[in-house]
């Protein structure tokens, strides 16, 4: 709870784990539009791009953020899924270079984080410095890359740190002006409520056989492109989503195939945890049947192995137009807003 309202109401610092691999050269953009299911020639050089890599069948390999760091330099930085080599495999006849820059990524993260950022850098404060906005700072005596993006859907910034760069001097400066906003470190599983309230999808959402439309991400796709590796299936696929948000009243759902209607089961929990804020569980979940999507009520399994009735919903759960992530709506929570539909029936 203590690492959830920070990051809701103060400012938090959180190492991601994630893997940035450099894809460069002359027929980088061309090579993108190939290995990606979303167009990267309308990304201008200083932005990112939400974008996922497919199979040949449409299923969905890993989603990641990709910076347009030139005209001919991406950076897809993903969390999880092998994808080196899949780019390698996939590279004949293009004229580019797939390599791993050993760049760490970190994110500071919350309400306060812009003015962490500003306290924390030599200079001026990046102009502009938009959603997905991606800038060169200097941090400590340190050129650092940072971009306006986050896996928490609150307003918040990541930084990248290359193999020129001193970790720990950055870090310090970070972390001491951190303090100062009440800054706390936070791990996974603070981001799991938080993420699921948003809707954003972890590996746990995906298999081999999930497309970007079961997903409910079919929105992303660019399928006016010539030619993605899995548009082919696409063409044919159902286009309905199956992922939808999920409440449970008093518990959390069992993760794996938990969920019930009329005595059958009917679809699976793909992460659950407890929200602070909305005082009840909340999950992702991946029905059988498309048209049993937000409105539904259903029984879902808890964690203690009791029957607990939920309801599935829209995603995001709520701030559906992003005005926190994007510095529209400075609203700080200050307590609980419990979900009380099911409650008094």
């Amino acid at each position: 709870d203590e690492q959830y309202w920070a990051v809701r109401q103060k400012v938090i610092l959180r190492n991601t784990g994630e893997l940035p691999i450099e894809i460069s050269g002359p027929d980088a953009e061309k090579f993108a539009n190939r290995l990606f299911a979303r167009d990267v020639c309308g990304v201008k050089v200083g932005r990112c791009s939400y974008n996922f890599a497919l199979y040949h069948n449409g299923g969905i390999i890993t989603d990641a953020i990709i910076l347009r760091l030139g005209k001919a330099k991406f950076w897809m930085v993903q969390a999880d899924g092998e994808l080196f080599k899949w780019y390698i495999a996939h590279a004949t006849d293009h004229d580019v270079k797939i390599t791993d820059p050993n760049v760490w990524v970190s994110q500071v993260q919350g309400p306060k984080s812009m003015a962490v950022l500003k306290d924390a850098i030599d200079g001026d404060f990046p102009n502009p410095w938009r959603y997905f906005d991606i800038a060169t700072v200097v941090i400590a005596g340190e050129e650092v890359i940072i971009t306006r993006t986050g896996f928490s859907s609150e307003l918040g910034w990541e930084f990248y740190l290359q193999p020129a760069n001193n970790a720990e001097k950055v870090g310090n400066r970070i972390w001491e002006i951190g303090q100062k906003h009440g800054m706390i470190l936070t791990g996974t599983p603070v981001f799991r409520a938080r993420r699921i309230e948003a809707g954003l999808m972890s590996q746990a959402e995906f298999d081999g056989t999930t497309t970007p439309f079961g997903a409910g991400l079919g929105h992303f796709l660019s399928m006016d492109q010539p030619y993605f590796i899995g548009k082919a299936a696409l063409e044919k696929a159902d286009t309905r989503s199956r992922t939808f948000g999920m409440r449970v009243l008093g518990g959390i759902a069992e993760r794996g195939r938990t969920v019930e209607v009329h005595g059958k089961w009917v679809g699976n929990v793909c992460s659950s945890t407890w929200s602070p804020y909305q005082q009840c569980g909340v999950a992702l979940v991946r029905m059988d049947n498309p048209d049993m999507g937000p409105g539904t009520e259903l029984k879902v399994v808890g964690i203690d192995g009791k029957p607990y009735r939920a309801k599935l919903c829209k995603l995001p759960m709520y701030d559906s137009s992003g005005a926190i992530v994007r510095g529209q709506d400075s609203t700080i929570p200050v307590r609980p807003e419990p979900w009380k539909e099911l409650q008094n029936n």
